[in-house]
């Protein structure tokens, strides 16, 4: 059975980037999984003193707000990093939230899929044929998360 989320209040709403589950990367605390992706779009720019506005952002509505004003450039090359700060952000948020990591380790081998009616890349967009990137994301970090904690895995 297909895992569908979306909302962060409803069922499976801890696997949205939006959900309240702070993440600690690049020696800062981030409120969220949204919070660092959108500062990310930002690092090394002109417009680098928006990652602090977007980190101390109240919500993560206001920090996604910010990150998406078409006033300011991204990295030249965010198109080709952009999946690697996601995976970067969600496998830092189910390794450091247990409660979290269990309900996504409890899909089994279920597909996960961002049920977002606006977003076709990150999730499966209006007509359901979107990439689903974000759902791939947390299909590859719930099987790194389970190679990491077997029994007997040799830790290097």
């Amino acid at each position: 059975m297909t895992i569908f989320f979306y909302k962060v209040q409803d069922p499976y709403g801890c696997f949205s980037n939006f959900s309240l589950h702070s993440i600690d990367l690049q020696g800062y605390t981030w409120p969220t999984s949204e919070h660092y992706y959108q500062a990310q779009k930002y690092q090394g720019t002109p417009h680098q003193s928006l990652c602090e506005e977007i980190r101390q952002a109240s919500t993560p509505e206001a920090a996604a707000a910010i990150g998406r004003n078409l006033d300011y450039a991204v990295q030249p090359n965010w198109d080709q990093i952009k999946p690697q700060v996601m995976y970067s952000a969600v496998y830092a948020k189910f390794l450091t939230h247990a409660s979290i990591q269990a309900e996504l380790l409890g899909t089994g081998d279920e597909l996960i899929v961002e049920n977002s009616p606006t977003d076709a890349y990150w999730g499966c967009g209006v007509d359901g044929k979107g990439y689903n990137q974000l759902g791939k994301i947390l299909m590859q970090v719930r099987q790194d998360i389970r190679r990491s904690i077997e029994p007997g895995k040799m830790s290097s």
